[in-house]
This record gives C-alpha cells, structure tokens and sequence, in this order.
C-alpha cells in the first residue's frame, strides 16, 4: 500500500472563497443570534446597563432606534424596528470589508514591533484564533504582553459575584472560573466583564513596564480597553451593541461583525485569511 502524500500548506481562502465559508459556517448571513437577542440587549444597552455596556461609557445618546440603525449601517441587521422576531442577518461584505481594516491594523503592529495584548471572553470559541495571531506577532518581533497572570477578578454572573483567575494561554488573556475544567476542555470562562482588562493595563502600568499600542480582543477586552485610550480591534455579535458604539465614538478603531459563538474550527479559514492580509503567512 502506497504512503499517503505529505499534506501541503493551508489554503488561504480568497475573498469570494472566504465569503462562501462565512455564508455555509453561518457566520455571517443568516446567523445563530436571534433578533430577540439583540432587542434585548439593545434595549439594556439603551437603559445604561453595564451588562451591554462592557465597559463603554458612550458620549451620545443612544436609544434603541439609534441602535437599530447603528447595526443596520455596520452589520446589516434589518433597519425596521417593527422586526422584532426570527433569526438575525450579518451582511458578508460588511464582514469581509471589515475584517481587511482588521489585517491593516494588525499588519501595522508587526511592522512596527509593537507591544500587544490579546484577550478573549469567547476562549471556548476564539482562543484559537487569537493564539494564531498572538504567534504570528511574536514571530515578527513583537511582544505579546502577559500581565497580571494569577491575579484574581470578581465578576458579576447570572449566579452573583463569582472570583475568577487570570491566565494566558498561548499569549491569550482569559479568565478561569475556581472550579476545575473538565479534562480535554478549552479552558477558560466565558465572560463579557471589562474588569479582567481593566486588571491587566493596571498591572502593567504598575510594573513599569511596555503597555500595549494594540489590544485584540472581544467583549469588555476591547470595550474596557478602548475606553481608557487604548487602541482595540474586535470582533463582535449582533447582539454586543458595544463595540460598534464604541467604533463609532472613536474608541474602538475597527469592529468585525460575524457570529462569535459558532465552532472553533469555523475560524481557522478567517485566521489564514487575516494572517495573509496582514502578510504574517507562516
């Protein structure tokens, strides 16, 4: 029986291809996300809540009508307020475009040697696409900063204030929750907390030592970072009105919308994508 033949570099997928991918992985297009959702979280978002702020304190007033129109504009949401059911739409092209603002931004970190943070509160999700450019970073000469590992969070969750730990993995920021993971699991807690960022840039500062010119991240990691004049990329659901708030307001610099809850392996095609943008391939 013949060897099978040695397996050949990662497809980088073009454009047309990427899109294809992010219409049949559902993530963008019809998505996971229902409508419901994001009314809710709009309306929360609305109200001040810190629950759909994530660590953004807007400087508009943004009521839910403004909301509607801000996603329709960025994501391509239905604009009709009186939509208020079903599953929710990302436009591929906003997707697409966004996601080469998003490679510029990072391919300008690598030229530069710039310091970096990454952080994620999607790690069962994200952790794969962020650790991919944590070590395309590293290899062009930048350093992916690790503060505050160990130090301790308490975070508001649905079952009250929890204490989380800090850690990274592979580069990435995350939170763990006290009780152990399961063995095999992705590790880490899902969370839409600033405070963990927060934690991070006072411990670096504290330190004396780089603080990052970039933070790449989701969540309160962005939002959180962003509001205290650091410069975030993201990306982000339809139903984290946030980031795009804050895109618009001048906190974040570029938000990608695409459904950040899907499968893991989903992004790797958006990974080799960004990695060639950026001109970061290995």
């Amino acid at each position: 029986m013949s060897a099978d033949p040695p397996a050949g570099p990662p497809v980088v997928p073009s454009a047309a291809g990427l899109r294809a991918h992010l219409l049949a992985a559902r993530l963008s297009g019809t998505v996971a996300t229902t409508r419901e959702e994001s009314l809710r979280s709009y309306r929360l978002f609305a109200a001040r809540d810190p629950r759909a702020l994530i660590g953004l304190e807007p400087e508009g007033t943004w009521g839910q009508r403004e909301l509607i129109e801000l996603m329709a504009a960025r994501c391509g949401v239905s604009a009709d307020p009186r939509h208020v059911s079903g599953h929710d739409v990302i436009d591929p092209e906003r997707t697409l475009v966004a996601l080469d603002a998003y490679a510029e931004r990072i391919a300008a970190a690598a030229r530069s040697g710039a310091p970096v943070l990454l952080g994620t509160g999607h790690p069962h999700r994200l952790l794969g696409f962020y650790a991919a450019l944590a070590d395309a970073l590293s290899a062009a000469g930048c350093e992916v900063l690790t503060p505050a590992q160990g130090h301790c969070v308490d975070i508001t969750t649905r079952f009250g204030l929890r204490t989380h730990n800090l850690d990274y993995v592979r580069g990435v920021a995350l939170v763990r929750g006290a009780r152990p993971e399961r063995p095999g699991g992705e590790p880490g807690a899902h969370t839409h907390s600033p405070l963990p960022v927060r934690t991070v840039l006072a411990a670096a500062a504290e330190a004396g030592g780089s603080l990052p010119e970039l933070v790449i991240g989701d969540h309160g990691w962005a939002c959180g970072a962003g509001q205290l004049g650091f410069e975030a990329i993201a990306l982000a659901d339809v139903n984290d009105p946030a980031p795009f708030v804050g895109e618009a307001e001048g906190c974040l610099s570029v938000v990608v919308p695409l459904d950040d809850g899907a499968r893991s392996a989903y992004y790797l095609p958006l990974t080799r994508y960004v990695l060639n943008r950026a001109c970061l391939s290995q």
